[in-house]
């Protein structure tokens, strides 16, 4: 069955942008859907990609930074108003089942006047969220298995996964420094899409009373754009795809992000866009 990777959002940081929206991408396999990431919009980018919202089987998030978990309820409160019937599987690193349960609290009173005005389901059974523990596989089904490893992003608990499919291979990094267990994760897989950061432009990120302790966030917890290429190489992935570009606003010229990604990288490579198809 044939799969595919559409890019809902390829922005990173947690204040919206014009340019791009926040992270998520969605592995499209036949009628189903597999999100990881759900940051803000992620429903709206959905409707854009022509994604059905009852396809989706699973939500996977790699770490709870806003800009990769602020909409990952609302996607699914959204989808149910639509038309989802589940089920579905969430996971992510603790604490995401509870993370999970505040959101059906605070879905509960719209959630309850549906499901008697409309005659909907009960959103809460449908949906099942557990905490990811130990790395490996995390959940599998007819079309995907999705394995999770942990990376280097201080000062959380961050994973990366690879969804592999009966055609492809696809590994979303999350937000990560280079490190080994995710070029593990990556080894051989067709495509990896891996956050990117510009740290000659993030100066701008930094005009603020906090700006010296940001900067040290960004450079200990991200992936430079001149290291990023060697991560791929290393694990030997035929596609390489830059995204959550920080900075996202000012926006880098791509020539810039493709040329020294290319430094390390000798095979397929793309500057991940919104609603984005691979």
């Amino acid at each position: 069955m044939a799969s595919k990777l559409v890019l809902l959002g390829t922005g990173g940081g947690p204040t919206p942008k014009a340019e791009r929206s926040a992270a998520a991408n969605a592995i499209v396999v036949g009628d189903a859907t597999y999100i990881i990431d759900a940051g803000n919009g992620v429903a709206r980018q959905m409707a854009f990609a022509g994604l059905a919202f009852n396809s989706i089987r699973a939500v996977g998030i790699t770490h709870h930074h806003s800009d990769h978990n602020a909409d990952a309820g609302t996607l699914l409160h959204l989808a149910w108003c639509s038309n989802l019937q589940g089920p579905v599987t969430t996971f992510g690193p603790a604490p995401w089942s509870e993370i999970w349960e505040s959101f059906l609290e605070y879905s509960k009173t719209d959630v309850d006047i549906r499901k008697v005005d409309e005659g909907r389901p009960d959103f809460a059974a449908m949906v099942t969220a557990k905490d990811v523990v130990d790395p490996g596989v995390i959940f599998e089904d007819e079309r995907v298995r999705i394995t999770a490893a942990w990376v280097n992003h201080p000062p959380i608990p961050a994973l990366a996964y690879r969804i592999d499919t009966e055609d492809r291979s696809y590994v979303i990094s999350g937000d990560t420094t280079p490190c080994d267990s995710l070029i593990e994760l990556a080894r051989g897989a067709d495509v990896l899409v891996h956050e990117v950061m510009h740290i000659p432009s993030i100066d701008p990120l930094l005009q603020r009373s906090n700006g010296q302790r940001l900067r040290e966030h960004l450079i200990n917890s991200h992936t430079s754009s001149t290291d990023v290429g060697h991560i791929a190489t290393d694990a030997g992935v035929g596609t390489l795809v830059l995204s959550h570009f920080v900075p996202g606003s000012p926006a880098v010229d791509e020539d810039i992000w493709l040329a020294d990604a290319r430094k390390g990288f000798a095979g397929e490579l793309v500057a991940g866009r919104d609603l984005m198809v691979i």
